[in-house]
């Protein structure tokens, strides 16, 4: 009898067990998300979550603008980089680019990025906009809203209200759906409706007004229990949130007493148009920006951007913005560190979230040194702690200060920090991190070193474009049809009207391309239209670009200059091409990027707008032939493309007598997967202008031929001042754009990769090549007692100490000199720390390298090293 109740209570104690595990995980699933749930806040001084107030620093990566595959390391440097948040935007043309048929796919998955950021444990700012300007085609907004009756975009509208609503409301299903709100135990702490749309508001009167209001209760009746935001909106409706975007938001304030300082974009650099110089922002600048923020009382600061990407596809706005969108961010186009920024920005994230509490919960004294508050110090007192900013924001003089018995020096256009108000930690203009120099090598590593280091040494435009292509090219035309043959294939994309449309209208946006075409009659006999006549087509166009033909004869083509977006096309007529009777004229008319700022900008007019007319000059005088009335035939896209080109896969490739600068004409080639992991760049040095795919992919426009001004480049950059777009620009006189991202998830492991290019203007694939992108040479010029790492990438080891000294060295990266006052082992210590290795770390002082005999409080170590 004991046996069996011992038998059966052990059977009773198992049964116990595994009740009491299964309760377990079930209240485990039922209310994880109550358990990880944060309750976002805020007051006049911070964004608070779970009723503490937090310091954010966030950075901008568009989830477009980059890939699956590459978001996980985006965002670990960035969390690396001490950033706590990421922001992105949300692309309405792109998740929905034909009303009601939606795409979250591939680089589209805006649940997959936010859901990597939250297994990175940052926060996330969802700006859905959906107006994000962003320099992105038409603003993000889809064009087939344009073709909606009775609408009117970003006023008090019904139409545009509900197309509006209905998507906001997609977004916001979406996401909540996979609790991705921090309400619901997400990453999202903030969301944004609308952008800048103060900046704007005054073209639209009354329904302005009446439209930011209907925002502000469309955000609210989500109830997401976080807060809003509306930026560039001083006059943001309770509870929304105001926010400031610019180069430097120190003096904003927002109107509200109650809400706390909030700058939405810190501009790192700036985009780049065709026929622009590279711009850069300098490291000093942009920390000088971010410290003066925070000692005024800032709480949250967002760089744009912190990873820039690629505008893939046909996303370039402007119009006229580049592929690239490199914003000259920590993060550069492809993902690499961009040093020194990336390093320089790191030191002061990491020094700022160290003192969050003070700076956020202390009592702050501002004392101003001079009558414009130009040199300034900043007091945080908290529970017995201090931390100090010694400000001077003048340009050009030092200022030099006695605060408590000690003596300190602010350079020009510096913030000091010393967190306990007694020794300078960080200063903006004294930078500690290392300045990586990128090279592009060749993908297949066929350059010895005495090769990397010519270019290391050597211009941008010596890496690559020297040798032929290794490629071998198929090719085949585009095909110009006449009227006839388009009205008889009939086929979807096909419009037939008896006026003038509007390029939006035509295309749906769907395409740069757009077919225009009509009939015009040629009467030889009459003397004056006949073979003694001169006779012109002339054309009036909104841009961008326009090719003509007659009877599949090219007439001509022509592109808007210098920024401006109309032209008169105006070109004549060989004689020969006219038949006697019926002849079919072509137009195909390109974009480059629709609008993307300003007020009304959706109402721009695109292509072809009239008056359209022949023109003939005889002896008789001149006479018009008015075409504006006639049938006109519209057909988006490309032939090619409804081929099957851009994926490869066609029976019209050629392999013979491959023409050269040769207009509306497709190549074709295959190559290798490139061993590593280096990002890899095609060099489009001869190209001339077109769009070019990967396996399908595609990659974006190219313009090689279009170059940078000869004028405006810095010989020197110096980063005091205030900073604009024309300041410390380099690449004059080159081509604003030559290397193309191709990013690695973009190939195939297992056959050969395709590679296909529309040729627009004229150009040849005879020196096109395959690099990848890495640090070649780094160089250091770091202070006196700062513990300093150098690094090289992907695997390269440092191969060479080109120059070394710790002491006072003179100049800069590429010419350092020793002085007098010079360690004499400090080749050898660093050789020993650095040669040969990935990388290495050093503590820059005397115990490391030696005493000196020049005694100096200002002791520096200059390091020039080759990877």
């Amino acid at each position: 009898m004991h046996l069996v109740i011992s038998y059966f209570e052990s059977i009773r104690r198992e049964i116990m067990a595994f009740a009491s595990a299964f309760l377990s995980v079930f209240m485990l699933y039922c209310f994880s998300s109550l358990s990880w749930a944060v309750d976002v806040t805020y007051d006049n001084r911070a964004v608070k979550i779970d009723g503490e107030r937090k310091l954010l620093i966030s950075g901008s990566i568009h989830y477009p603008r980059s890939t699956p595959e590459m978001w996980p390391d985006l965002i670990s440097k960035a969390k690396d980089g001490g950033l706590s948040t990421i922001e992105t935007y949300v692309f309405w043309n792109a998740h929905e680019p034909i009303r009601r048929q939606y795409d979250f796919s591939g680089r589209l998955d805006l649940v997959r990025f936010i859901r990597t950021i939250k297994e990175q444990n940052l926060y996330s700012i969802l700006r859905i906009g959906p107006y994000v300007c962003a320099e992105w085609s038409y603003g993000g907004f889809p064009v087939w809203l344009e073709n909606l009756p009775g609408i009117q975009l970003r006023t008090n509208n019904e139409v545009y209200k509900s197309e509006m609503q209905t998507f906001v409301t997609l977004i916001v299903d979406k996401l909540k759906e996979h609790n991705l709100f921090a309400s619901q135990g997400g990453p999202i702490i903030l969301a944004q409706i609308e952008n800048e749309y103060g900046n704007v508001e005054w073209a639209y009167g009354d329904g302005g007004k009446k439209y930011v209001n209907w925002c502000k209760d469309l955000a609210q009746d989500y109830k997401l229990d976080i807060p809003w935001i509306m930026c560039q909106q001083d006059d943001a409706p309770s509870p929304m949130l105001s926010a400031c975007n610019g180069w430097y938001c120190d003096q904003w304030q927002p109107r509200s007493n109650s809400t706390p300082k909030i700058w939405t974009e810190n501009w790192t650099g700036w985009f780049k148009d065709w026929g622009s110089r590279d711009p850069h922002r300098a490291a000093e600048d942009v920390a000088f920006s971010v410290a003066r923020f925070f000692q005024l009382g800032g709480s949250l600061q967002n760089y744009y951007m912190y990873h820039g990407g690629t505008n893939f596809g046909e996303a370039a706005g402007g119009p006229y913005i580049t592929t690239s969108y490199d914003y000259d961010a920590p993060l550069d186009e492809y993902g690499n560190l961009n040093q020194p920024k990336w390093g320089h920005l790191q030191q002061l994230h990491l020094l700022l979230r160290a003192n969050e509490k003070t700076l956020l919960y202390g009592d702050r004294v501002d004392h101003n040194y001079d009558a414009g508050g130009l040199k300034s110090v900043t007091v945080f007192s908290y529970l017995g702690k201090r931390v100090c900013f010694f400000s001077n924001a003048d340009a050009s003089e030092d200022f030099t200060l006695n605060f408590e018995g000690n003596s300190y020096t602010v350079p020009a256009w510096s913030t000091s920090i010393l967190p306990g108000c007694y020794k300078e930690k960080y200063n903006t203009a004294k930078v500690n991190s290392q300045t990586s120099t990128m090279v592009k090598l060749d993908a297949y590593g066929d350059e010895d070193e005495d090769e990397v280091e010519n270019y290391v040494d050597g211009a941008d435009d010596n890496q690559g474009g020297d040798e032929p292509s290794p490629f071998q090219w198929k090719w085949t035309s585009e095909t110009v049809l006449g009227v006839d043959n388009y009205l008889s294939s009939g086929g979807p994309h096909l419009v037939s009207h008896d006026q003038i449309l509007d390029q939006k209208t035509a295309t749906n946006g769907t395409s740069d391309f757009l077919w225009v075409l009509t009939s015009i009659e040629h009467n030889k006999s009459n003397p004056i239209w006949g073979d003694g006549s001169k006779i012109f087509v002339s054309v009036n166009t909104n841009g961008h670009i326009l090719h003509c033909f007659l009877n599949g004869f090219h007439v001509g083509t022509q592109h808007a200059l210098n920024g401006n977006f109309s032209f008169l096309f105006e070109k004549r007529i060989k004689t020969k091409f006219l038949r006697n009777g019926k002849n079919s004229l072509s137009f195909l008319s390109t974009t480059v990027g629709l609008p993307n700022y300003g007020e009304h900008f959706d109402t721009a007019k695109i292509g072809l707008q009239g008056p359209i007319r022949l023109i003939s000059k005889s002896s008789y005088g001149t006479a018009f032939k008015d075409l504006n009335k006639n049938k006109w035939v519209y057909k988006t896209g490309l032939l090619g493309e409804r081929s099957g080109l851009t994926t490869g896969d066609s029976s019209l490739w050629k392999t013979d007598r491959r023409p050269s600068n040769r207009e509306l004409t497709w190549y074709k080639t295959t190559f290798p997967t490139p061993l590593g992991s280096e990002p890899l760049v095609a060099d489009f040095i001869g190209l001339g202008k077109g769009a070019a795919w990967v396996n399908g992919h595609h990659i974006g426009r190219y313009w090689p031929k279009y170059l940078a001004s000869e004028e405006g480049c810095d010989v020197q950059c110096d980063y005091r001042g205030n900073y604009g777009p024309d300041k410390c620009n380099t690449n004059c006189g080159k081509p604003t754009q030559r290397w193309y991202h191709i990013p690695r998830d973009f190939l195939r492991n297992d056959k050969a990769n395709e590679l296909v290019l529309f040729e627009e203007l004229g150009g040849t694939p005879e020196l096109v090549n395959l690099r990848t992108v890495t640090v070649g040479k780094v160089c250091l010029h770091a202070y006196n007692d700062e513990i300093v790492r150098l690094s090289c990438q992907g695997g390269r080891i440092f191969s060479k100490i080109t120059f070394a000294s710790y002491g006072l060295p003179d100049g800069g990266c590429g010419h350092f000199k020793q002085t007098h006052c010079h360690a004499k082992r400090t080749l050898q210590v660093i050789n020993k720390e650095c040669l040969g290795k990935k990388s290495c770390s050093l503590h820059v002082s005397e115990d490391t390298f030696g005493p000196l005999e020049c005694p100096n409080q200002a002791y520096r170590l200059a390091v020039e090293a080759v990877c």
